[in-house]
């Protein structure tokens, strides 16, 4: 395979994976074992991503703040059960300005141990709740088996901690912004996911009870696209988050959290793109329409790059992402070649004959040859918006299309072991509660329970493991 091919997602899903990534640019390994650099491309549509998602979360009230990288040992290791959950990925700091620390350091793998203990300090009253922030930032986590964007040591996400006076009123914090992780899914990203609660031995560590969304790839995968904890009490007692009460007594906080991380990119790539490169949905493309003037001789030139920059500044000035692409050093094919890599949305081709009959030739990515057409310069603006939002619509429509032709109720154990042992896809089966049964599908089939999505949790039936009666009917899928 050439340093040009990219892999059919047919023959090797995983080569297909990093093939994209490197071709589209978004991302190269770094120094460190597990850690990625985020090309500019990359980056560009991880800020589309956080910006969409930042406004989302300030309309609900939240601000943004900032906490430290660094956390003592002291504070992490207060809630048991959150520290040995993250213990085996934790990197610590033991040295510092060259000496021995008198108390190591640990780089956050999450942040409720700090933010917290700080929130402990900013309250007092039952006036001084609810306290909403979100933070965006890097964590590290110590991964064994990494992959581009999907899993690596270090990543970038947002995380919300939120402290409340009322159980009623952190339960509505953990659904709210359940609920707003699946618009910027499904609205931005075009990936419809299906939201729901976690088992006892899916749920973050500490928490009382873990919301998700999940979305499905073209492999048939789940992906963890975002989580939304309610914590309870339990770290309101180790960080000592308490208020006096309306009546007068103290009484502790009730917590949540919640975040995504640049694994939706990797989501973005494997829901959307092709074996030509990378498809993105025009909502998060850095570019959105790119112009590309046609010339073959110095005496076309001047007049097509001049077209297709007023035709820039029009689509610029409707409120559209559009670059030209001007360069001399390369063929339009290999220009062609590159944006489709990149998975920008619409390429608009101005050749001799397109500006004699002032008309561009428009290609819509997910489509390619099948929908090219021109279209005239008058009113070319609102004709391109109109394919942008064709294509996002298209996108979604494709994968809840996916989704839905590869999810099965499969009430038997030998045929759900069998699906999930063989083409995979997201089955639904009923599921008594008993972690063994649970258990035992992980050991012979590596698949777990993703979600009890809401109409799951009140499904009369029997436990597609044990037979037993069952109220739970949860989507079993094996998952990245």
């Amino acid at each position: 395979m050439t340093a040009q091919t990219i892999a059919k997602r047919t023959e090797d899903y995983s080569r297909w994976y990093t093939d994209v990534i490197r071709e589209a640019e978004l991302a190269d390994y770094a120094p460190v074992k597990g850690c990625m650099i985020i090309r500019p491309w990359g980056f560009a549509i991880w800020e589309r991503i956080r910006d969409a998602l930042d406004a989302m979360i300030k309309e609900t009230g939240h601000q943004n703040a900032y906490f430290p990288l660094l956390i003592p040992e002291s504070l992490l290791t207060k809630e048991a059960e959150h520290v040995e959950g993250f213990s085996p990925e934790c990197a610590v700091v033991t040295h510092g300005g060259g000496k021995v620390l008198e108390e190591p350091l640990y780089i956050r793998p999450t942040s409720e141990a700090i933010i917290c203990s700080t929130y402990a300090k900013w309250m007092s009253s039952w006036r001084d709740l609810p306290i909403l922030i979100n933070q965006w930032a890097n964590v590290v986590r110590w991964e064994m088996r990494t992959r581009l964007f999907l899993r690596t040591t270090e990543f970038l996400w947002q995380e919300g901690h939120t402290a409340h006076e009322t159980e009623a009123e952190a339960r509505e914090e953990v659904a709210r912004m359940l609920e707003v992780y699946r618009r910027l899914a499904e609205d931005v990203l075009a990936m419809p996911v299906v939201p729901g609660i976690k088992s006892r031995s899916e749920t973050f560590a500490g928490a009382v009870e873990t919301y998700a969304i999940e979305a499905m790839m073209q492999d048939r995968r789940a992906l963890q696209a975002g989580t939304s904890h309610f914590l309870g009490q339990n770290f309101a007692k180790a960080y000592g988050m308490q208020f006096q009460g309306r009546g007068g007594a103290l009484e502790l906080a009730w917590s949540t959290s919640w975040g995504v991380s640049t694994r939706l990119i990797g989501g973005l790539i494997m829901c959307h793109s092709d074996d030509a490169g990378l498809v993105l949905p025009p909502s998060v493309a850095p570019v959105e329409v790119v112009i590309v003037p046609i010339y073959h001789s110095d005496d076309d030139r001047s007049a097509l790059v001049d077209a297709a920059r007023k035709v820039g500044e029009a689509l610029k000035g409707a409120g559209l992402r559009a670059k030209v692409d001007d360069r001399d050093h390369l063929k339009p094919g290999a220009k062609f070649f590159e944006w489709e890599k990149k998975g920008v949305p619409v390429r608009l081709e101005i050749g001799p004959r397109d500006l004699a009959a002032k008309s561009a030739v428009a290609v819509r990515r997910d489509l390619g040859k099948a929908g090219k057409r021109a279209i005239p310069f008058d009113g070319l603006p609102g004709e391109v918006a109109a394919m942008l939002a064709a294509m996002q619509q298209a996108l979604f429509a494709a994968a809840r299309d996916r989704r839905e032709k590869y999810t099965f109720d499969v009430p038997e154990y030998g045929p759900f072991k069998d699906l999930l042992n063989g083409d995979l896809g997201f089955v639904r089966a009923g599921w008594c509660g008993n972690a063994a049964c649970e258990a035992k599908v992980k050991e012979e089939t590596t698949a777990t329970i993703r979600v009890i999505p809401a109409d799951g949790r009140n499904a009369p039936g029997k436990c597609v493991v044990c037979g037993t009666p069952s109220t739970l009917r949860p989507i079993f899928a094996r998952s990245y």
